[in-house]
């Protein structure tokens, strides 16, 4: 297998991710003044918006349009699914054949390293403080769930009333009735007027609802509910037409060998590549060497597409398609000014060297 395919569906009523958490690595005697950390592979994590659309035909949908002139309400009770937005997130994660040792000289300055929780590499002698990810912020502005309710307003004469055709008739009167009483109260027109505007406020929203409520009986009422689905692969080389999943509008997400689905293809194109280093310099620099490995990740086009519609189209740093060096150990020698280093932890490149 040239790559690895994850499929997990996140349910909108599971907690959304934490942020990153970082641990921060003193290099003390006790360590032999050693931090161990794991440079990255890149995951990428396709993150798909899948809205569950429920429709619920009111009592009286064949007379919407003879009391109401609306003339397309919900005529029958179905489901049905939408897709969203696509996205795409580079994440890291550790890569169990590149673990490596920082090692200070003894009498530096307090010499420190911040990790995350699985190993990463963050920050070295410099104070570090996570930013949400790009997952993490998807994850975050997740839409809320969108609901119609059918909260039913019965008046004494629409209880009375015997027919169908009856009460739809009744219901109609009693939503112009109080499209009547909003308008007199917001012109002044009434015997009773609030007494401020809290209480105009109070009323004014009270008699929405209410006629919210009796027009959903004729229109009907719908349930918009959004689910996030994330497809996470690993890439090794470039990717044609990779089956991420496939999409039904009355099934939704289904797996990638379900044919009740449309599929929803991913094609990767290694745009840079970084060429491997000679062998004797690799042995010296990044073996036989005392100083910090970091990742140069290389870069490649994504784009996503079903039914030759494209979903998203990007470029993205991938850190198999990279190499690697190293900064000297006599960097972080000095013990006056120690150099400070931070890291992009999702890659393993440096993001500023300060000294």
């Amino acid at each position: 297998m040239k790559h690895i395919l994850i499929i997990i569906s996140l349910i909108i009523s599971l907690p959304l991710c934490a942020q990153t958490k970082v641990i921060k690595k003193n290099a003390v005697k006790a360590n032999n003044y050693g931090v161990t950390y794991s440079l990255p592979k890149t995951s990428l994590v396709i993150t798909a918006e899948v809205t569950k659309v429920t429709c619920k035909a009111g009592p009286y949908f064949q007379y919407a349009e003879r009391y109401l002139g609306i003339k397309s309400p919900i005529a029958e009770d179905k489901v049905y699914y939408e897709l969203g937005k696509v996205s795409l997130s580079n994440v890291g994660i550790p890569d169990a054949d590149q673990t490596y040792l920082i090692e200070f000289k003894a009498g530096t300055v307090a010499p420190y390293a911040y990790l995350t929780e699985d190993g990463l590499l963050c920050a070295i002698n410099a104070e570090y403080s996570p930013q949400p990810s790009e997952l993490e912020t998807i994850k975050n502005n997740k839409p809320e769930p969108i609901t119609a309710t059918n909260t039913s307003v019965f008046s004494e004469e629409l209880l009375m009333a015997g027919s169908l055709a009856r009460q739809a008739e009744v219901a109609a009167k009693q939503i112009y009735y109080i499209r009547e009483s909003r308008m007199n109260i917001l012109t002044g027109e009434t015997d009773n007027p609030p007494a401020d505007g809290v209480a105009m406020k109070i009323v004014i929203d009270e008699l929405e609802a209410q006629e919210k409520a009796l027009t959903h009986l004729f229109t009907g009422v719908y349930t918009k509910t959004t689910e996030l689905y994330d497809v996470t692969i690993v890439p090794h080389d470039n990717l044609d037409k990779e089956v991420l999943f496939r999409f039904s509008n009355l099934l939704g997400v289904v797996d990638a060998d379900d044919l009740a689905g449309e599929p929803v293809y991913l094609n990767l194109t290694a745009t840079e590549r970084i060429p491997p280093m000679d062998p004797k310099e690799a042995e010296k620099k990044l073996k036989g060497g005392k100083g910090v490995i970091y990742n140069i990740p290389g870069k490649a086009s994504v784009e996503i597409l079903m039914n030759k519609k494209t979903l998203f189209k990007g470029e993205v740093q991938v850190t198999q398609f990279g190499g690697q060096d190293s900064l000297a150990s006599v960097m972080f020698e000095d013990k006056k000014t120690p150099v400070k280093v931070l890291f992009y932890p999702e890659t393993g490149a440096i993001k500023q060297i300060i000294q």
